[in-house]
């Protein structure tokens, strides 16, 4: 981020969507602790202090509630976090769990009709997106972020036994109609952004049939009239190989990538945790697939399961370069709360701690069936496998002799696009490590890929922040 001068990726999307829930009248200011610091005075200032968090935002959310409580404000609570584990965050005033479009309003009531305030408001059913506002997105401080983000569907059609989404959302893909989508589109737009977006689905393509007759379709002729202002990154399941008129569909939406969960390349794994999806298809022909209509996949990847043996960690440097998947995000398995996982690790006393929701820290919440040791080496071997300097650019070059991107969107901030290619030349390009193959990949994109030169100098970017973050030095 600081080559392009941004301070976190995405804005709470959670927040700004509960804050459109919100009486009109009320003043409201948002505070994205990965933009700004709290000070006491924004504390103060409130009447109510609402948070919303993640496992992995833990630490933080325990300092803002303290603060709170020093300075004597009350705290409404949401969000994944306190909807897994409300029962340890003792100090806090009131609970609004689960979806906000069911258990807001009720809170709401009791508030502004003056009657006894209960501290939990929670719910079993699930919520009609279809009821869901247009997310306050003027709360933001937008030229902070990357990407803005959107909301399509909740809740997962499969069954992964380590997947907390479907414990939280469902099985059934509740979806937005197509005219929500376009007006959140439309307030981005009168917002003045241009760009990517994140639509924030765990699943874009949950319901394909809904997405491509009605929802893609739509979205396309938004775009077309716009003159393609943005573009649009998602994650969806493997599947998405199989249906290339759906594939060509998003491509030519404006869709750039996809995160997509391959897990692992062993069957016998993909079999343990309910995988079915994954299972019976040759993995690497379907990211080729998606990768030749335009679409470039970022993957996630797991070890650690019952079933592995060690050579799974070879196996997945191999299938991760022969992918061309760039960004490989690859952690050992863990078991986050009330999973169908984390429920037969706890029937066979398997459990060691909570979930920490990070998945760079090489942390086990569980006890494995392979050596804790040689999963924690093997681990290790697989970031350094495709993280250090020479396997990265090869896997870059890979990436770049399949991609076929189709050019929708016209070249925006080219001033700041030439200030962010100058210092990644100077930093990467001069001062780092990896000069030299930084410098190949300049030229082989120049002579091979001319049209690829900012996604290969975008990726050069990529490779150094990941050996930052993995401490790889060479």
């Amino acid at each position: 981020m600081p080559f392009i001068a941004k301070k976190a990726t995405v804005p709470p999307l959670g927040l700004i969507t509960v804050a459109a829930m919100l009486p009109e009248n009320w003043q409201k200011k948002l505070i994205d602790l990965n933009v700004t610091k709290l000070k006491a005075n924004d504390i103060l200032w409130a009447d109510y202090v609402f948070i919303s968090a993640m496992s992995i935002q833990r630490e933080s959310a325990v300092h803002v509630i303290d603060e709170c409580v020093k300075l004597g404000r009350k705290i409404v609570a949401g969000g994944p976090l306190f909807t897994q584990d409300y029962e340890n965050f003792p100090q806090i005033d009131h609970f609004v769990l689960n979806e906000a479009e069911l258990t807001l309003q009720p809170f709401l009531d009791d508030l502004v009709k003056e009657r006894q305030l209960q501290r939990v408001y929670n719910t079993c059913e699930y919520a009609d997106l279809t009821r869901t506002p247009v997310p306050d997105y003027s709360l933001l401080s937008r030229k902070d972020y990357v990407v803005m983000n959107l909301q399509v569907n909740r809740g997962c059609p499969f069954a992964c036994d380590f997947c907390e989404i479907t414990t939280l959302l469902g099985h059934k893909v509740r979806m937005k109609n197509s005219s929500q989508v376009i007006d959140e589109l439309e307030a981005l737009y009168r917002l003045n952004w241009r760009g990517p977006i994140l639509i924030v689905d765990d699943n874009f393509i949950g319901n394909k049939s809904v997405v491509k007759k009605s929802l893609l379709p739509a979205m396309n002729k938004w775009m077309r009239e716009h003159e393609f202002p943005f573009t649009f990154e998602t994650q969806c399941s493997i599947n998405l190989a199989d249906d290339p008129e759906l594939l060509s569909l998003m491509v030519n939406t404006g869709f750039k990538s996809a995160f997509i969960g391959i897990e692992t390349p062993d069957l016998v794994s993909l079999g343990e945790c309910h995988k079915g999806q994954n299972q019976n298809r040759d993995l690497l022909h379907c990211v080729r697939k998606i990768q030749k209509a335009g679409m470039s996949v970022s993957g996630g990847f797991i070890v650690g399961f019952d079933s592995d043996i060690s050579s799974i960690f070879q196996r997945q440097i191999d299938f991760i370069q022969e992918s061309g998947i760039v960004s490989a995000m690859v952690g050992i398995l863990h078991a986050p709360k009330n999973t169908v996982l984390y429920k037969r690790l706890a029937g066979e006393n398997r459990l060691m701690k909570e979930s920490t929701g990070n998945n760079t820290d090489a942390s086990m919440n569980f006890i494995p069936k392979m050596n804790a040791q040689d999963l924690l080496e093997g681990y290790r071997k697989i970031i350094h496998g495709i993280y250090s300097i020479k396997p990265y650019y090869k896997r870059v070059r890979q990436f770049l002799m399949t991609y076929q991107p189709i050019d929708t969107v016209k070249t925006r901030n080219r001033f700041s696009l030439i200030k962010s290619f100058f210092k990644s030349v100077y930093i990467i390009g001069i001062r780092s490590k990896g000069r030299g193959e930084f410098w190949k990949l300049f030229v082989w994109t120049l002579f091979k890929k001319p049209n690829l030169f900012k996604e290969a100098i975008q990726y050069a970017v990529y490779g150094y922040h990941f050996r930052i973050v993995y401490g790889i030095n060479k």
